[in-house]
């Protein structure tokens, strides 16, 4: 190869190597961050395909703001209700009062919404020592469409279990909280105990659904706004997720 020819093929060789080295799938840096790609985010978020994460993108705090104080989310909670309460209006009970019906507490019957406004709408990693005073205030709000289906689901006859991660030393804060915000007459309500600390949500409340099910209950619905809440063993024969893009519990 003459010396003319050289600087072309080096040239060429260089191109390709600088291309191969380039990772096939480039996600966005935070200063590419745009508000339709932030609306893309949250659909990652509900259908799971984000995996774990801690926080929300800087760049899409003021997107899940909007969100969550708008109408949008509103309707959002509406939709998943009126799913809820079509399928519950399907179900053929058996009378024998053992036709159950598992509710999640926070972001699903329960609004912190008041709470993230004061820390960033999950741009922060979780602070428990914060939550937990905020827990003790009783001072959260009803979700409006899951007070609705709350007491259609009653009136139905089935008998409603609520099961948080919350801790048994706040039971009294929340059982206010819940009685304040309208919420009454349930079964059951399921805590964190000492031997609860420490699991996955996911085997802490597939547990619970189990030990329902060994007192003969049917499981006919569980509403929540995490995966976890749904997900694990003992299952309902039918999950219904509230949208949540402010945080995620493994």
């Amino acid at each position: 190869m003459d010396s003319g020819a050289w600087f072309p093929f080096l040239l060429l060789v260089s191109t390709i190597g600088q291309i191969c080295s380039e990772p096939i799938l480039r996600l966005p840096s935070e200063k590419d961050v745009s508000g339709d790609y932030c609306d893309s985010w949250r659909l990652a978020v509900e259908t799971n395909n984000a995996g774990a994460w801690e926080r929300v993108p800087v760049s899409c705090v003021e997107f899940v703001a909007e969100y969550m104080v708008g109408e949008r989310y509103r309707r959002d909670c509406k939709v998943v209700g009126d799913f809820s309460s079509a399928f519950a209006k399907g179900v053929g009970l058996v009378g024998d009062g053992r036709d159950a019906w598992v509710f999640d507490i926070d972001e699903t019957l329960l609004s912190n919404v008041p709470y993230y406004q004061d820390i960033g709408f999950g741009s922060e990693v979780f602070n428990e020592t914060s939550f937990d005073n905020w827990v003790n205030s009783a001072a959260a709000p009803a979700l409006a469409s899951s007070l609705s289906l709350y007491n259609e689901i009653q009136e139905l006859g089935f008998k409603i279990f609520l099961l948080t991660g919350r801790s048994e030393y706040q039971r009294n804060a929340t059982e206010v909280n819940l009685l304040v915000a309208g919420y009454g007459n349930w079964e059951r309500l399921f805590l964190r105990g000492s031997s609860d600390q420490g699991k996955p949500a996911t085997t802490y409340k597939s547990e619970k659904r189990a030990e329902l099910e060994s007192e003969g209950y049917r499981i006919h619905g569980n509403s929540g706004d995490q995966w976890s809440d749904l997900w694990g063993y003992a299952v309902a024969a039918r999950s219904f997720k509230l949208p949540n893009p402010m945080y995620y519990i493994l």
